[in-house]
């Protein structure tokens, strides 16, 4: 497959820069049902035997700010590597070398061990919970660089966290979860659909573009993903009473058809997957996605693609963009049942 056959146009002005409040305020495209809602009614579209899998991942405030050589520095953290050693981006990346010192406040520093183009890897000089401190008290989220606003540490909090958000390691946030306020959640749970929890941390080379024009050549970064073993049971037994399994976002659906390739069932996890789904991949556990809309040529728009099938896909995307919704990490979304 080429990767060009997986494009389309969208209009800058249609990609979200503030989410919509409240949250489930936002619109929902309903794929099988080739129809546009208020998000406050996806619990209208789920049924009572339905399952619900959600993802408390938390972003980490991995933007932080330096100076090397008395100039200042952006840093944004993208992997932890081993103790107090971390891989980031450097901007601008002229400014530092291996061997260079770059200082924060409270007497934190860090030395540069590599650096090539942008990436650098990084030596803290502080244990964990000191530099976790520095991370929360002046780190900023790492917000889409779409996403052209310049809010607070406050409102990036607010817009960019989830409700569900509780462990901490991601770079990016789960986006599905976004448009969930209590209002809705109140809702779906007056239906009696059981909400289970999983943790897959977002990297932040879910932004990186695909390399490669030939699909099938190209490898996705890894991902940690984590399902303990009551959570586990739930959904095994969910799968071997024929309930529908709701995947809240892509995260979601990659980590249990990951756990389910390796172990051919549902069991405790706890590993990294850089499993890339892209259409012809056989789906094994979820029934139901809601998702938002995702970057042309993408590796999460190909497993949308492959998860509802090309050309319904591509059609409900002509549609979400003739009807003016709003596109990627703020705009709305769509739920969409798995392709026969």
């Amino acid at each position: 497959m080429n990767l060009i056959d997986f494009d389309y146009n969208l209009p800058k002005e249609l990609i979200a820069q503030k989410p919509a409040f409240p949250r489930s305020s936002s619109k929902l495209l309903v794929a099988n049902q080739n129809l546009i809602t208020s998000f406050k009614n996806l619990y209208k579209f789920l049924e009572e035997d339905d399952v619900l899998v959600i993802n408390n991942t938390k972003v980490i405030p991995a933007v932080i700010f330096g100076t090397v050589n008395k100039k200042k520095i952006k840093i944004t953290l993208h992997s932890k590597l081993s103790l107090r050693s971390w891989e980031a981006f450097a901007k601008p990346a002229k400014l530092v070398g291996v061997g260079d010192i770059i200082k924060f406040c409270s007497n934190i520093n860090a030395k540069v061990i590599a650096s090539r183009d942008a990436h650098v890897k990084l030596l803290f000089n502080v244990a964990d919970k000191v530099f976790y401190n520095l991370l929360n008290n002046h780190g900023k989220l790492p917000i889409p660089p779409y996403i052209k606003s310049k809010d607070t540490r406050r409102s990036q909090e607010k817009n960019y966290q989830s409700i569900f958000s509780k462990n901490y390691g991601a770079y990016a946030s789960p986006t599905a979860s976004l448009h969930f306020d209590e209002t809705l959640l109140k809702n779906i749970r007056e239906k009696n659909i059981e909400i289970i929890e999983t943790t897959l941390h977002v990297g932040a080379g879910t932004f990186l573009p695909l390399k490669r024009n030939v699909v099938e050549e190209n490898v996705l970064h890894k991902e940690k993903g984590y399902i303990n073993k009551l959570n586990a049971t739930k959904i095994t037994n969910a799968l071997k009473e024929n309930k529908k399994i709701v995947a809240l976002g892509t995260t979601v659906l990659r980590l249990l058809e990951d756990c389910y390739l390796k172990y051919s069932e549902i069991k405790f996890y706890n590993e990294e997957t850089d499993l890339f789904i892209y259409p012809g991949f056989k789906f094994k556990v979820v029934d139901k996605l809601i998702t938002n809309f995702h970057l042309p040529k993408s590796s999460l728009l190909l497993l949308v693609l492959a998860f509802g099938g090309k050309k319904k896909i591509m059609k409900c995307y002509k549609k979400a963009i003739k009807n003016n919704m709003r596109f990627f990490s703020y705009g709305d979304g769509m739920i969409v049942n798995k392709h026969d």
